[in-house]
């Protein structure tokens, strides 16, 4: 079989998660080896999509990835020039939301330790 690879990739054994954007999508996979354009991941199970974003905690980094081969639960990927967009996160807004519940509850042990 002919390697097509622009560049050499590196054998490695990294945790990654996959993202495809969907909610709920994202799955733990493992990074089997690497270069500065793709990756060969292996899931647990097979799942369907043809992009995604793999973050690989290990190398502190994400990459958006075009899936350019399946085999079983093998996946060949190439990494996109573009970041990934980072994740919205609603942090904030359930951090008010959490602190005004918590200003509410303390008033009202306040009311109920007054009336006793």
């Amino acid at each position: 079989m002919q390697d097509r690879r622009q560049t050499t990739r590196n054998k490695v054994l990294y945790g990654g998660v996959a993202e495809t954007g969907q909610a709920g999508s994202a799955r733990g996979c493992v990074v089997r080896n690497i270069s500065e354009k793709g990756a060969k991941i292996e899931f647990s199970n097979k799942f369907a999509t043809d992009r995604m974003s793999l973050t690989i905690a290990r190398k502190g980094r994400s990459f958006l990835a075009k899936i350019v081969w399946w085999r079983d639960n093998f996946v060949g990927v190439a990494f996109s020039d573009t970041p990934p967009t980072p994740p919205v996160s609603d942090l904030d807004e359930r951090l008010r939301k959490s602190e005004a519940k918590k200003r509410q509850l303390q008033r009202r042990i306040e009311e109920l330790l007054s009336e006793s």
